[in-house]
């Protein structure tokens, strides 16, 4: 039982505070030296715990050795550079500001015209971060100053800024095509169908509150400076750029002209021609993108260093076949283990980051998966859209805090929580109908 024990000790560590690659790797050596212990009882001498402790990580070297070396994971540093260079040259500004612009007359038209710069971000940056920042910096205050409701408005924000999560080129899929060991081309290909429906889910939501309750999402008047014609031209030339960049790292992709890596170093460069064409490209530009880019680097790559440690001490223990067998033997076979691995991301979710559920739960359910028979393909885009509620779902959803930091003091944390509630809903309809009908996404009719 020393590796249950040592799950629920890192879960609670995580949800104090502690710095998550810190608490894996140094959970895995306190409980790694408690089980060589146990294991040598009653000689477990100093000596003798000592061999065993090293015995047990006596493969850390490789791995290391591996994760640097994997080609999946090299696309990760590539795609983090591109989406910053890219918030860094005001392409999220220029999107709404023209979108808004198009759809303001429209009730709920700021919202919608939310969720569409959002999709579009999320296919060219995939920053949620960023994302959300620079929608809360820009919509909000047009919202809030029209009349949308605070729940309304801050919900859309969140649940926009998080589309990056599902839409391709996604950090997530990546990270699950390794834990997979899964081409990343295709989770890229069978991911775009759930999150174009995510998007006209989320339009079809808003337009319906707006058509119900006219006070939520009022019409902005149209005030005359600028002519219909005008600001169709002014959006398409907000759009045309980043939709061709879209269309170069997908398409290569989709197409079989490149693998994610190179598509990814596409990007990068794409990324860069853009800023120049924005007259946003310098030096200095370049270089807080660089240093961004291995900070949030070198955080992934630490977790995953700090998960590897610790699912060896799991696996050590036995752990694993206690859980094995605990979801092995679930009344409903595959559907009881289907249901109980998503209630548990989804809990998960709650209190802990996508990086490390994907790093140390989902390596516990995939061999059980691939033992009863689930389509790996299909499971990892149902984990992939589970994972991406974690953004959302109180009190640790990363977008509420990123909104929060940029809301106005009028905005309270409490409205943020119950607006994106809604929105979480939703996400677990459509992962829903993903399990109920995925013919309809494009997987074989029967994944079970």
């Amino acid at each position: 039982m020393i590796g249950i024990v040592m799950f629920f000790a890192a879960l609670l560590l995580l949800v104090i505070g502690f710095p998550v690659a810190f608490t894996f790797g140094s959970v895995a050596i306190f409980f790694g030296i408690a089980a060589a212990f146990i294991e040598l009882i009653p000689d477990a001498t100093l000596v003798a715990v000592s061999e065993e402790f090293f015995l047990m990580f006596s493969m850390m070297p490789f791995r290391l050795y591996s994760i640097m070396t994997n080609t999946i994971l090299m696309a990760v540093p590539l795609f983090i550079f591109m989406g910053i260079v890219l918030q860094k040259s005001g392409l999220a500004e220029r999107l709404l500001e023209s979108m808004g612009a198009l759809f303001g007359r429209v009730r709920g038209g700021v919202a919608v015209s939310t969720v569409l710069v959002g999709a579009l971000l999320a296919a060219s940056t995939g920053v949620v971060g960023a994302s959300v920042v620079a929608m809360g910096v820009i919509s909000l205050p047009v919202m809030l100053k029209y009349g949308y409701s605070k729940k309304l408005a801050t919900g859309t924000i969140c649940a926009s800024g998080t589309l990056g999560q599902i839409i391709p080129p996604s950090i997530v899929l990546i990270i699950l095509g390794d834990v997979f060991q899964l081409p990343v081309g295709d989770l890229f290909k069978v991911a775009l169908m759930p999150g174009l429906v995510l998007v006209g889910m989320y339009v079809i939501y808003i337009l319906f509150i707006a058509l119900i309750d006219k006070d939520v999402a009022p019409a902005i008047p149209d005030t005359g400076e600028m002519q219909k014609k005008a600001k169709i031209g002014k959006a398409l030339l907000a759009i045309i750029p980043p939709l061709t960049l879209i269309i170069m790292v997908l398409g290569s992709i989709f197409m079989g002209i490149a693998t994610p890596t190179e598509s990814a170093s596409v990007g990068a460069v794409g990324a860069l021609v853009l800023a120049a064409m924005y007259r946003e490209l310098s030096w200095r530009t370049v270089e807080e993108s660089l240093q961004e880019t291995v900070r949030i680097t070198a955080m992934v790559f630490a977790i995953l260093i700090g998960a590897t440690a610790f699912s060896m001490v799991f696996v050590y223990s036995g752990a694993d076949y206690i859980v094995e067998e605990f979801l092995t033997t679930l009344p409903g076979e595959k559907w009881g283990f289907l249901v109980i691995s998503m209630l548990t991301i989804l809990a998960l979710g709650f209190f802990i980051d996508f990086i490390e559920i994907s790093y140390i739960v989902v390596p516990i359910l995939l061999p059980i998966s691939a033992m009863i028979g689930i389509d790996p393909l299909w499971f990892a885009i149902l984990i992939a859209m589970n994972l991406q509620t974690s953004f959302l779902t109180p009190p640790f959803g990363f977008s509420l805090f990123y909104l929060k930091g940029v809301s106005p003091p009028e905005v309270r944390t409490v409205d943020i929580y119950k607006g994106v509630i809604p929105f979480i809903l939703i996400q677990v309809f459509v992962l829903i109908s993903i399990v109920l009908f995925p013919g309809f996404y494009g997987f074989s009719t029967s994944p079970l």
